[in-house]
């Protein structure tokens, strides 16, 4: 029986995802999406990966994500699907390329500065 891996990561969310033949049940951290996920626009870019290769209901899904949040965890596995399905079939390529879901989103949370109130909110000025 061949299942297919993939990693995938978002701002400091990290999703270990495994693909298995199967009827299209999606598992995150041995939960149903529907009761991990309260959102259903997370849901939806969760399993985007699938539906545009249509494989939604040809995998079943395994997924083991930590860090960050919600959001982050959608996008991180998504990615991880993406990378799955290039391993169960690589000419999945052009259409997940398209789609932007193999690019890793370098996007983070910038640091705090020092003498600022957050990364570039300064303090509040008083001229008197």
């Amino acid at each position: 029986m061949a299942q297919f891996i993939g990693t995938g990561r978002r701002k400091t969310s990290v999703a270990r995802v495994r693909l298995l033949p199967g009827n299209g049940k999606i598992t995150i951290n041995n939960k149903d999406i529907e009761d991990y996920f309260a959102f259903d626009t997370l849901k939806v870019i969760a399993k985007s990966p699938l539906e545009i290769t249509d494989n939604l209901d040809k995998f079943d899904v395994f997924v083991n994500v930590n860090g960050g949040g919600f959001t982050g965890q959608a996008g991180a596995i998504r990615h991880g699907i993406a990378r799955a399905l290039l391993q169960a079939d690589d000419e999945f390529r052009p259409t997940l390329k398209r789609a932007g879901f193999l690019t890793r989103d370098p996007r983070k949370k910038e640091r705090k500065k020092y003498g600022l109130k957050k990364a570039r909110k300064s303090p509040q000025f008083s001229k008197r």
